[in-house]
């Protein structure tokens, strides 16, 4: 399979390489960042009351020392898709101060009760850790 040669699409080699297969939906989570709780909260109320199909999470991120919102959306991990939910998150988490910060899909392993590190987080021009 052939991907572009971004961050995004070597996320999705990296995921083919190691056998998942792109072609099923799984959950992948897109992390939007905010330095003021309040906008992070008022972007949260704003995306739970609109037709994003996903489930949501606030947490204040340490590492950052910014608040993020994780949208956990049931896709199949297009390349085109990606792109597309990545770059309307971003103008949305503008308009309340924040920018998106990648995304990554966490692997459930046979015979594991808990899910793995985000190791698969994506890391683009705006990520800051």
């Amino acid at each position: 399979m052939q991907f572009p040669d971004d961050d995004n699409g070597k996320m999705l080699a990296a995921m083919a390489d190691a056998g998942i297969d792109l072609t099923k939906a799984l959950d992948v989570d897109f992390f939007l960042v905010f330095d003021d709780q309040r906008d992070a909260e008022s972007a949260l109320e704003e995306l739970a009351n609109s037709d994003l199909d996903g489930e949501l999470e606030l947490n204040l991120n340490d590492e950052l020392g910014k608040w993020e919102i994780i949208a956990c959306i049931n896709m199949v991990p297009d390349y085109d898709d990606l792109v597309e939910q990545e770059t309307m998150l971003n103008e949305f988490a503008a308009e309340f101060g924040g920018m998106t910060d990648g995304w990554g899909v966490m692997q459930h392993q046979d015979g594991d009760d808990e899910f793995m590190d985000d190791d698969d987080h994506v890391h683009d021009e705006h990520c800051q850790h």
